[in-house]
């Protein structure tokens, strides 16, 4: 769809819809660009505080994963006034701008309307110098490929709404949803990145489908190696599989080459569309940011595979 739309032609746009990256980058000045964003989504879990605090987080983390420092935030609210209290709306703003809050942005305003269902995202000013932008594309052979977040949530959401959802996996998913991207994007600012992205709605085969693809690489991930978040592969199992996710894996299917000792189970998680999922950094010095992630307090950070070789098609090998 976005084909049909008239090409960017300001030379100040130094990131637009090209590659599908996280955000936009506009350049001001020689050494400063802004970074731009907007993601907004219905409910994922119950508590509507909670829900808050994770898509503030998950629209943050779009910057992030720029190389970004966030400024700013407006809010965008749809909420059905007449058959909900408003005090849940109040639940979900207040949840929100405590998350924006830790990360150091006001939210500033904002703008809602009635809507039969309920809906909140921000969208998201930040800043970046225009020479340490980082984009999902641009990943070189002999990088390694890092991941800062356990995947799983879009699985355990799913369970969550058919009231099958183990209570650790429930606590997992939320803590780790409203996790902020802050410190693991610091974290990468301290080695060489060569491309960088966030997991979010097309899962970690999608986005680093995007990545291979657009970089034109070849990479070999380790599924044992891939943090997963408690019961996920055991909820796919049991049929937890949302649509986006099945979405994902069909989507992938012309890159991915599967090892057969792959169960179906396992593979859906690989593509299990998240919310607020951790950055996928592909960088020369995959081991100093490991332990830059580990200093920096994010607990669940591994070293999934490695960009192997040039390859237009952008390969995508899944061992065991």
């Amino acid at each position: 769809m976005l084909r049909t739309l008239p090409p960017i032609v300001d030379p100040n746009v130094l990131v637009g819809t090209e590659t599908s990256d996280d955000a936009a980058v506009y350049r001001l000045t020689d050494d400063l660009a802004l970074v731009l964003t907007v993601d907004y989504f219905t409910p994922i879990v119950d508590d509507p505080y909670a829900f808050g605090q994770i898509a503030a987080a998950n629209s943050l983390s779009d910057v992030y994963a720029m190389g970004g420092r966030p400024i700013t935030m407006l809010s965008i609210v749809g909420f059905p006034k007449d058959r909900l209290p408003l005090g849940i709306l109040g639940e979900i703003l207040k949840g929100g701008a405590e998350k924006a809050r830790e990360a150091g942005v006001a939210v500033v305003g904002g703008h809602s309307i009635d809507d039969p269902e309920p809906k909140i995202g921000y969208a998201v000013a930040g800043l970046v110098h225009p020479a340490r932008i980082w984009r999902n594309v641009g990943a070189r052979p002999g990088d390694a490929l890092v991941l800062t977040k356990p995947i799983g949530t879009g699985i355990i959401s799913t369970a969550i709404k058919q009231a099958v959802a183990p209570p650790a996996a429930v606590e997992a998913a939320l803590r780790t949803m409203a996790a902020l991207n802050r410190a693991a994007a610091e974290a990468a600012a301290q080695v060489r990145v060569h491309a960088a992205t966030d997991v979010t709605g097309f899962g970690l085969l999608g986005h680093l489908r995007e990545m291979t693809v657009g970089s034109g690489v070849r990479v070999r991930l380790q599924a044992s190696r891939v943090p997963l978040l408690p019961e996920v592969v055991r909820l796919a199992e049991a049929g937890m599989v949302p649509g986006g996710t099945k979405r994902n894996l069909r989507g992938t299917a012309g890159v991915v080459r599967w090892d057969d000792a792959i169960a179906p189970a396992r593979r859906a998680v690989l593509g299990d569309a998240q919310t607020s999922g951790g950055l996928l950094v592909a960088t020369p010095d995959g081991e100093a940011l490991l332990r830059a992630l580990e200093r920096a307090g994010v607990p669940d950070a591994s070293l999934v595979g490695e960009v192997v070789a040039e390859d237009p098609a952008g390969t995508i090998e899944v061992l065991a």
